[in-house]
């Protein structure tokens, strides 16, 4: 077959101008240790000197120097309960850290009945917090090592996203307004109650609820387009969730899942859709136990702008899932020769991706190419 010639000219010019180059191929990716050494990491955050903040699971919070030099722990963080699932969280800068040095961290507060995934904030001064907080602690407190949830966002508009698990022996109570197990909750940066949050004035809810009917959310990111939240979720054997999290919506757990019992493999509830709840934009099963998320804004990587990232514990992976608006058009999986559970998934500032891995020998990896 001969083309025409203007299609042949089309063809040249896309080569020329270098409109819609071709997606980079997986296995361009360079994995590049940036440090190690951690134990157990969990979330890292990049401070505006180039440097990182980092938290550990066992209750410790560390500044990498750029060359990979890991500090000495700061000091100065509250109590934590650490064990199973649960520990020291989730750490993010507040948007005027430039201004005001003031870091919050997620960690699983203990108290009367337990413990509950609690939030708090401090200054970040040289190696130490002052001015420490707790702004929020998600009620009741459970016995539990388990389903700690625990990623924080910040919207657009300043107020933050907490996301708190259903303590694994609790999951009725996800479908229930008067406690915070299973929920997303939204607070002003104080901890305050935003006055426009869904359930604020009715009778027996607590008015930090965003959304009910949650699992254990332990990935949320922004979208960069719409400034909607999206999470996921673990589900058990089976039914994880990605989903965009909305005001006052009911995502369905337990009453609503893919996932099945453990060890007997029998239907928890529905599958859906069901009138009242909100069905999720993409499901695994198998699970792949996912955490951490982060949507790409850069360049770094052709043909891979937009997409959203999503790291797994269970198999061992980073997964890239394409999308038209919200729906899910394709999922690839990276670095799964690493063979390592992949914790956390961030864009650096220098538009590259950085992944955490969840072991007693943790890395912070630098994706290039």
């Amino acid at each position: 077959m001969i083309w025409p010639m203007h299609r042949m000219w089309i063809v040249v010019l896309l080569a020329w101008t270098g409109i819609a180059p071709p997606a980079i191929a997986a296995d361009a990716l360079k994995p590049v240790t940036v440090a190690q050494g951690l134990v157990n990491p969990w979330s890292l955050a990049f401070l505006p000197d180039g440097r990182l903040l980092v938290t550990e699971k066992p209750g410790r919070l560390r500044i990498v120097d750029k060359d990979g030099t890991l500090g000495a722990p700061i000091t100065g963080l509250p109590a934590i309960s650490v064990g199973g699932q649960c520990g020291l969280l989730d750490v993010a800068l507040d948007p005027k850290f430039a201004d005001n040095g003031v870091v919050y961290f997620s960690f699983a507060e203990p108290g009367d009945g337990g413990n509950s995934t609690a939030v708090a904030r401090g200054k970040l001064a040289g190696n130490t917090f002052t001015e420490v907080r707790t702004i929020f602690a998600q009620r009741p407190k459970v016995s539990s090592s388990a389903h700690c949830g625990g990623r924080l966002v910040f919207a657009r508009d300043g107020r933050l996203f907490v996301t708190l698990g259903d303590r694994f022996s609790r999951k009725e109570d996800a479908q229930t307004l008067d406690n915070h197990l299973g929920k997303v909750v939204r607070i002003e940066p104080d901890g305050q109650v935003p006055k426009d949050n869904p359930f604020v004035g009715r009778a027996g809810a607590l008015p930090e609820i965003w959304s009910l009917g949650h699992r254990n959310v332990q990935g949320a990111a922004l979208h960069p387009g719409t400034g909607e939240l999206w999470t996921h979720e673990h589900g058990p054997q089976g039914g994880d969730e990605v989903n965009v999290t909305e005001a006052g919506r009911n995502y369905g757990w337990p009453l609503l899942t893919y996932g099945r019992n453990y060890v007997t493999g029998t239907r928890i509830g529905e599958e859906g859709p069901k009138p009242g709840y909100e069905q999720p934009l993409k499901v695994w099963v198998p699970s792949i136990a996912p955490s951490g998320m982060a949507f790409l804004t850069s360049d770094r990587y052709p043909g891979w702008k937009g997409n959203l990232f999503v790291g797994a514990l269970r198999a061992e992976m980073l997964v890239r899932l394409t999308l038209d608006g919200r729906q899910v058009t394709g999922e690839e999986r990276l670095l799964t020769d690493l063979k390592e559970r992949i914790r956390d998934v961030r864009q650096g500032p220098d538009g590259w991706l950085y992944v955490l891995t969840d072991s007693s020998n943790g890395r912070i990896i630098r994706l290039e190419r």
